[in-house]
């Protein structure tokens, strides 16, 4: 049953994929040129001209084209109908041609003759603008201000349109060119929300006061060396209206059969003289499971012994969050912010419970035991943000400062109390009860200075970042026997701090007209210290790294460009992977941090192509040394134990070749489908001997969007990934079919949402690992098929732009609270 809906997902996706080229089929084929030239007031040749062609019914873009240097131009595949021509250049006035047809032949249009754009005041005024969509080195630039496919929209809908970003609206999530965990910044500064919390932001912000969104695929040596996910930055207008707007949602859902979830959010935006403040709080609670089916087999001196359990635990989660920030604009080129937020985060497992059998080699069963386990968890953050930012002229010139302190601060339990049974099912043993508390502390504090000067042709970039580090994990471990014993074998006190100091210089320029080109080159010294006080272990690491970065674009012609990229990048350890801490499910299987990780580097190289800024391919390669891998299985035979850990693997090399592409069926029916394909290949070694592992996988997105009268829209997505690797684990297929409909009221202020998320409940973990005595089965599932309603209300003068939302030289410190980034 489970693998017909396996089948039945990727035939969906499949569908899914397939299915808009086959209805664009069935219209009429898109066979018409349009041809021309545009020249200057010289009436010469006039290059890199923006040419758009828009549908004379409603105006709204069908596709564009550059000059080349001639002047010229040619639309082509255009579909039988009516158009008009409209074309820009900064400095000069826009013309538009009459109303055309356009058959099956190629029509010639008019020369354009452009004329300077002058207004008869103090000073000349230039107006012009900018192509939709343009593709510059190091991103790619979505112009949404004056837009004429962007007016009256959301920032999600941009998104949606923007080349290479999957929206999937059913889950809160974004991907840029086929990759999680991409960073999102308003005005560059990361907004350190969560998904869900970023999602609404996005779809209550109105596309009319963003000015731009950039899609940057692969850092430059300005920003920060670790992660390789990518970045996009929401440029907002400067805000020149006054007044308050905000937004209010509730919602429920259903998770499974009967696990529930609420949520509650509120944002509100002021804005009146120099003084530009916001506010959002949000809560959230909800319960549900998670069970684990472990099969094992455990070699030692000639014997076999076989584990074959079962575990489900219960949770129960809440999550309540406040931001609240002010924006003072001094000048019109100076501007002071100060931004506070927090948090409160508890997670509880009240019951859990795990059933297992040991088998010998000939399958006989020789000993049963059972746990009854409970667990929590909880954190509190709270951080603060001062930035100041001036802009010496209009030229790009500009100069900003942040300074930022965090505070984490968290406990975690868990207690077990296991039973043993011979296999007539009588009680065997002594009960083994044992408890383990953790309370942890952590501190950030950062201050990051950036300049930016235009310096001859081109542009020049510098900064400075200073950050200190400093966490305390307390773990005690204890026996009960007649009362409470402190295990010292398993009880440790982690103490780790941690300074890196960088540096950056980045310069951009062009060669000539086609040609563009960014250098650039980050230096981070990092020195780091982690004391396991109880065991007396000091592991101290002092090391000074350099991460070149190199762009290359080159426009080929009016409709294709090419860019290549090469950065270097790390990814450090996160704080509670480095913690030597135990989590026990059972007393034969556990996790365990590792104090002796170390960072991992990448080589990362890019080669993008875009077709008119819409079919975008990108084949991408990269290497990893030292590569970091959550859940590596190890063994302790003499025991019968069986746990993971996080390590460093040797090397991985990954070589993928993504496809993006928006594709328009109807006018009421759009589509976003993208599909990559990854050859992983990792390399390592266990007890001295080389492990080797090479997986050829594909994964496929699909995403289609109906628009329906009355105010209503729906929406159909899938993903399914194939055979993967993750680390040392080799994963079976996943995936998911979603659904939702919405519905706007009140004036288009209120809008209502139903969602079912995976309805087949496919998406569960299956994966296997198999060397030398390593044999290692798992499953694991949770309430992945979710039932979600909500309703969301505007109020206010939507037109207020919010204070700038940042949270800025800490951004990566945080991520690697709770990630492995």
């Amino acid at each position: 049953m489970k693998l017909t809906k396996l089948v039945v997902a990727a035939l969906a996706i499949g569908i899914l994929l397939a299915q808009a080229p086959r209805v664009l089929a069935q219209q009429p084929a898109a066979k018409g040129k349009v041809a021309g030239v545009v020249l200057d007031e010289k009436k010469e040749g006039f290059p890199f001209v923006n040419v758009l062609l828009l549908k004379a019914k409603d105006s709204t873009l069908a596709t564009g084209a550059t000059t080349d240097p001639n002047g010229k131009y040619l639309l082509e595949q255009l579909i039988p109908g009516k158009y008009l021509v409209l074309v820009s250049m900064v400095g000069y006035q826009k013309a538009y041609s009459e109303p055309f047809l356009v058959g099956n032949e190629t029509v010639e249009l008019p020369a354009f003759m452009l004329t300077t754009a002058t207004q008869a005041l103090n000073e000349v005024k230039v107006v012009a603008q900018k192509p939709f969509i343009e593709q510059e080195i190091d991103r790619t630039v979505v112009n949404v201000e004056n837009s004429i496919v962007s007016a009256g929209s959301t920032a999600l809908e941009v998104l949606e349109r923007s080349p290479g970003v999957t929206v999937d609206q059913q889950n809160d999530r974004l991907q840029l060119r086929g990759k999680e965990g991409v960073i999102v910044q308003i005005d560059g500064k990361q907004t350190f929300l969560s998904q869900q919390e970023l999602m609404n932001l996005l779809r209550n912000t109105p596309s009319d006061n963003i000015e731009k969104i950039e899609l940057i695929t692969n850092p430059s040596a300005k920003y920060d060396a670790v992660g390789n996910s990518g970045i996009i930055n929401i440029k907002f207008k400067r805000n020149k209206n006054f007044g308050t707007n905000g937004n209010a949602t509730i919602g429920g859902g259903m998770a499974g059969t009967k696990y529930g979830r609420g949520n509650a959010s509120l944002a509100l935006n002021h804005r009146e003289g120099k003084i530009s403040t916001f506010m959002t709080a949000s809560a959230f609670r909800g319960d549900g499971f998670n069970t684990n089916t472990i099969k094992r087999t455990i070699p030692y001196q000639g014997d076999v012994t076989i584990f074959d359990q079962h575990t489900k635990r219960l949770w129960k989660s809440e999550n309540y969050s406040l931001r609240a920030g002010l924006d003072y604009f001094v000048t019109k080129k100076t501007t002071l912010g100060v931004l506070v937020s927090g948090f409160y985060n508890e997670w509880n497992t009240p019951t859990g419970e795990t059933n297992a059998n040991m088998l010998n080699g000939n399958l006989e069963l020789q000993q049963r035991f059972t746990t009854l386990s409970t667990s929590g968890s909880r954190l509190n953050n709270l951080s603060a943000n001062a930035n100041l930012k001036h802009q010496f002229d209009d030229k790009g010139k500009e100069l900003t400062f942040d300074v930022d302190y965090v505070n984490y601060n968290g406990t975690s339990s868990n207690q077990l109390d296991t039973r043993y049974f011979n296999p007539s099912g009588e009680p065997v043993n002594t009960p083994e009860l044992v408890r383990n508390a953790m309370p942890s502390l952590i501190n950030i504090g950062v201050a990051k200075l950036d300049y930016t000067q235009p310096l001859w042709k081109g542009k020049f970039e510098t900064g400075l970042k200073s950050s200190y580090v400093a966490s305390d994990n307390d773990m005690t471990f204890e026996i009960k026997v007649d009362d409470w014993t402190i295990d010292p074998s398993r009880t440790n006190r982690f103490k780790y701090t941690e300074n890196i100091n960088a540096a950056y210089l980045n310069y951009s320029g062009q060669i000539n007209a086609k040609t563009k080109y960014q250098l650039g080159v980050r230096a981070e010294h990092t020195h780091s210290i982690g004391n396991s006080v109880t065991l007396n272990d000091v592991r101290e690491r002092n090391y000074l790294d350099f991460f070149p970065s190199v762009f290359l674009s080159r426009n080929l012609d009016s409709s294709n460009v090419l860019n290549l990229s090469y950065s270097r990048r790390i990814d450090r350890p996160n704080y509670q992977s480095l913690n030597p801490f135990e989590f026990y499910l059972d007393p034969f299987t556990f996790q365990r941090g590792n104090p002796n990780l170390r960072p991992q580097y990448t080589h990362s190289f890019q080669l993008t192509h875009a077709f008119k800024s819409i079919l975008n391919t990108t084949l991408a390669y990269s290497r990893i040394k030292d590569m970091i891998a959550s859940e590596v299985p190890y063994q302790i035979p003499e025991e019968n134990k069986t746990y993971v850990t996080t390590d460093n693997l040797d090397n991985q090399d990954n070589l993928s070749l993504t496809l993006s592409a928006p594709i328009t069926v109807t006018k009421w029916w759009s589509a976003q489908a993208n599909l990559t394909g990854v050859y992983n290949h990792f390399k390592t070694f266990y007890q001295n001997d080389l492990y080797e592992i090479e997986q050829l996988t594909w994964n496929a997105y699909a995403n289609n969007q109906f628009r329906l009268p009355q105010g209503w829209t729906a929406e159909l997505s899938g993903w399914y990934n194939s055979r993967n690797v993750y680390g040392l684990f080799v994963s079976k297929p996943q995936g998911m079919i979603n659904v939702g409909l919405q519905k706007t009221v009140l004036d288009k202020k209120g809008t209502f949402r139903l969602n079912v998320q995976d309805i087949f409940w496919m998406n569960t973990f299956r994966g296997s690992t198999e060397f030398k005595d390593i044999n290692l089965q798992v499953r694991s599932t949770w309430p992945s098929r979710q039932v979600r309603l909500s309703f969301t209300y505007r109020f206010g003068n939507q037109q207020v732009k919010g204070a700038r939302q940042r949270n800025t030289g800490s951004d990566d410190l945080q991520q690697r609270v709770n990630s492995g980034g």
